[in-house]
């Protein structure tokens, strides 16, 4: 197995292990064993598993904002804010364990760690802080407070990970459709 593989291997267990049982439930012997190999060689691909979460959680982030930047730009504030909510739920069922990786472990991170992460998630929250103070200047939307609508509208959306099955009652593209009436009626546009 080549370097890069066993590394990505290391990876992909560590976020399944994590999004199952919790970052500090997870030890290294765990992952090694997900793997299989001994957990000696995970150091050979990492030097500590604070890093590894941290490695994953950054790329997690940079991803996303990669993504979200690959977008055209849909003009009117109204049309902004559903590319937004569609992209956001589009992009995270398709990644449901980093979606929860990124929504529940973040308190595991060491201190500097946190702040690179939060300053990550803070630009992607920007985005949306930008649809929605740009459709309450336009009267497109009634916003009061644009902090706390950026985030009661993200909490909403991070839900859907929590409960959406593939094959269950409700298709991906029905729940995109929801969700968007839900969130343009809660900002009034």
């Amino acid at each position: 197995m080549e370097g890069n593989d066993r590394g990505e291997r290391i990876r992909e267990a560590a976020l399944r292990l994590f999004a199952r049982h919790g970052y500090a439930a997870v030890s290294m012997r765990q992952i090694a064993t997900e793997v299989g190999v001994q957990a000696g060689a995970l150091y050979l691909y990492i030097p500590d598993k604070q890093t590894l979460l941290f490695d994953m959680m950054r790329s997690q982030m940079e991803e996303l904002l990669a993504a979200w930047d690959e977008l055209p730009a849909a003009g009117a504030p109204v049309a902004r804010l559903e590319a937004f909510v569609r992209f956001h739920i589009c992009y995270n069922l398709a990644r449901p364990d980093a979606a929860f990786l990124g929504a529940m472990e973040m308190r595991n991170l060491e201190p500097e760690n946190y702040r690179a992460v939060a300053r990550l998630r803070d630009g992607y929250e920007a985005e949306l802080a930008a649809i929605l103070r740009d459709g309450a200047a336009s009267g497109a939307m009634r916003v009061p407070d644009v902090r706390l609508a950026t985030k009661a509208v993200l909490a909403m959306l991070n839900g859907v990970t929590g409960w959406y099955r593939e094959g269950g009652r409700l298709s991906r593209e029905r729940v995109e459709r929801i969700y968007w009436n839900m969130v343009r009626r809660a900002v009034g546009a």
